[in-house]
């Protein structure tokens, strides 16, 4: 896929997501980033579900969808963001933020490599849902998952050397502190 049409692809799904200020506070919780890998496997099992269920399989299928869509708004706001789960979110959103922001080569390379891992990998999975054979599905779901751990922890690691060159980025970390508060009653 091309620089463009990844890019499209992206502003696609940004765009689904609806992601505000809000949302990616409460998707920063580990609670959320770590749920979000149950993501793929419950839209696996509902498409699964159809040799059993039919078109009712639309059912599961419709809530795996709405838990994906769902997973970055209901938890808390972290108390913390210094973690690598909540890093993983500051460095999404500062990939998705590069077009502003340009970021170093390295990362870049890096990003677009682990993307790509997800490509062959998610074939795979689709071959082995399409025709109803257990291994291609589960190996090519767990190479997915394992692409999608590499490239978050790539987002670490872009949030961390970003943060460092960026005082917005470095600010994210930083809790606010209420300076107006009574000195005695502290």
């Amino acid at each position: 896929m091309s620089a463009a049409g990844k890019n499209t692809f992206e502003k696609a799904i940004v765009k689904t997501m609806k992601m505000d200020e809000t949302t990616w506070l409460r998707h920063a919780s580990p609670w959320s980033v770590w749920t979000r890998f149950s993501c793929l496997p419950l839209i696996v099992f509902a498409l699964w579900s159809r040799q059993w269920l039919d078109w009712w399989a639309l059912a599961p299928l419709a809530v795996a969808l709405l838990w994906t869509w769902a997973n970055p708004r209901i938890f808390s706001p972290p108390q913390d963001l210094d973690n690598w789960a909540s890093k993983v979110t500051l460095g999404e959103r500062v990939w998705l933020n590069r077009a502003k922001v340009p970021i170093p080569a390295h990362h870049r390379k890096m990003a677009f490599i682990t993307s790509a891992l997800i490509f062959p990998s998610f074939l795979v999975m689709a071959y082995g849902l399409y025709a109803f054979k257990i291994w291609p599905t589960i190996l090519g779901m767990a190479l997915v998952i394992l692409a999608k751990v590499w490239f978050c922890d790539r987002m670490v690691w872009l949030y961390d050397n970003m943060r460092k060159e960026n005082a917005v980025y470095a600010s994210w970390l930083q809790k606010p502190v209420n300076d107006n508060r009574d000195k005695k009653a502290a």
